[in-house]
């Protein structure tokens, strides 16, 4: 598991840094995201800075499965789905105005 991100990737542990284009994660129920803090992705209570999954700070940074994302169903399987679809459609145009 890499440490943290610098502006075109991750570190790893060892400090070494690698450019990457995407990061997906499975965080769980209560998803730890101080990684993202550095690059101005959380507000002071350490939540995501986002609406609808998209992030409000970071361009290219989208989220899945955060409690009330999108709906009161956001972080369960019921609703993870919708808002998958939802955010890769997004994550989609963005890319294809970005590359």
């Amino acid at each position: 598991m890499f440490t943290s991100f610098y502006s075109e990737g991750v570190v790893w542990p060892d400090g070494t840094e690698e450019p990457v284009q995407t990061v997906i994660f499975a965080t769980g129920y209560r998803p730890n995201l101080t990684y993202l803090q550095p690059i101005g992705a959380l507000d002071a209570e350490g939540k995501p800075l986002q609406t609808a999954g998209i992030s409000l700070s970071v361009p290219g940074l989208y989220y899945v499965g955060l409690e009330g994302q999108r709906s009161f169903a956001s972080a369960t399987l019921r609703g993870v789905g919708p808002d998958a679809k939802y955010v890769v459609r997004k994550l989609l145009r963005y890319l294809k105005n970005h590359l």
